[in-house]
């Protein structure tokens, strides 16, 4: 078996403002990285500087998140301004796994079957009226904890994916309102994880793991998660060996990207 790591990834899922080059972005990591090219300041600055830093990051922040009734707090600033200034892409650790299997046909990948070993992660459970209003607020909850908002006081770095875990109904005919948002603990932090100062952020070990992994494209609303669940569960030949309602939504590549790589993951039942 041959191991693997997931490919470059973007960030925050946060969407709706409008560029001058048309149609509605989605805002990334790599959206932060030019704001803080494009500024004066510098990872030195401090006082007057350090504080129009600030503001420039969050108002812009601000202005996507209206797009999605997404309130951004005024105690977001230092927190955005922490993960743009640190945000490095050749630093950004990856959650391993070993590549089991991969089905193709005629040339096409279909899936594939991958064994994730046994990981802290930190999780946090929203349940707003939309699935993109979740994942952003628990996003921003959990860049609080990764920028020093933990026992440790430190900025404890990127790694990717963040994954969406969801649940359909009954009928498996939509998703619910519970989506839980989960960060994977560096590897140096795995033996012992800082803990969250946010009470409803929770630190949780999960076992090891088969995944059956479909990657699509396009953005990640409740339509595209129920399209892709369906697709994948006809590919699978042996569906019924995985959880019936629990699924996890990865992202890969940077969301504003024009081909965009993300991924649907079916778990298989212990």
């Amino acid at each position: 078996m041959q191991q693997q790591q997931g490919e470059e990834a973007g960030g925050c899922q946060l969407s709706g403002v409008v560029s001058e080059l048309g149609p509605p972005a989605l805002l990334t990591l790599e959206d932060l990285e030019r704001l803080d090219e494009e500024g004066d300041s510098s990872s030195t600055a401090d006082g007057p500087e350090n504080d129009m830093e600030q503001d420039r990051l969050l108002h812009y922040w601000q202005s996507v998140g209206r797009g999605h009734r997404v309130d951004v707090p005024h105690d977001m600033a230092e927190p955005i301004q922490q993960l743009t200034r640190n945000n490095h892409p050749q630093q950004r650790e990856h959650v391993p796994f070993t590549l089991i299997q991969r089905k193709e046909k005629h040339g096409e990948l279909l899936y594939e079957k991958r064994q994730y070993g046994k990981a802290k992660w930190a999780c946090i459970t929203m349940k707003e009226e939309q699935y993109e209003q979740s994942i952003c607020l628990g996003f921003m909850k959990l860049m609080k904890y990764i920028c020093e908002q933990n026992s440790s006081g430190l900025y404890l770095g990127l790694t990717i994916p963040i994954v969406t875990i969801v649940h359909t109904n009954e009928y498996r005919s939509e998703i619910t309102r519970s989506v839980t948002v989960a960060y994977y603990l560096p590897e140096q932090l795995q033996g012992q994880p800082p803990q969250p100062s946010d009470p409803n952020i929770v630190i949780e070990e999960w076992p090891p793991t088969i995944v059956y992994s479909r990657s699509f494209q396009g953005v990640i609303n409740e339509m595209s998660i129920m399209r892709e669940i369906n697709l994948l569960e006809e590919l699978l030949e042996s569906p019924e060996l995985c959880l019936e309602d629990t699924f996890i939504i990865a992202g890969y590549t940077n969301p504003a990207a024009v081909v965009r790589h993300n991924e649907i993951w079916f778990l298989q039942r212990p």
